[in-house]
């Protein structure tokens, strides 16, 4: 599914509402090749615009199911490790 333009920051939502989020943040729920070209310290909204299609299809997706929050949340969630 090819991303046009529009989609790069839907009105605005999702830069913001998560543009704060640091590229790290979201490379923990959606791996270490969410957004290859940016470093771990950047601000989503510093990058969005940038973003290769495959990022942005996810990060897109995930917004318009209201499962973005989510996956951030889950980040600072206490893991239950057994030893």
């Amino acid at each position: 599914m090819a991303v046009d333009a529009r989609y790069r920051d839907k009105d605005g939502e999702i830069s913001r509402k998560h543009g704060n989020t640091l590229i790290g943040t979201l490379r923990i729920s959606y791996g270490s090749g969410f957004a290859k070209d940016s470093a771990n310290d950047e601000k989503l909204s510093d990058v969005l615009a940038k973003l290769d299609e495959r990022s942005l299809s996810k990060l897109v997706r995930d917004h318009k199911a209201g499962m973005l929050p989510i996956r951030l949340r889950k980040r600072f969630l206490p893991t239950t490790e057994t030893p």
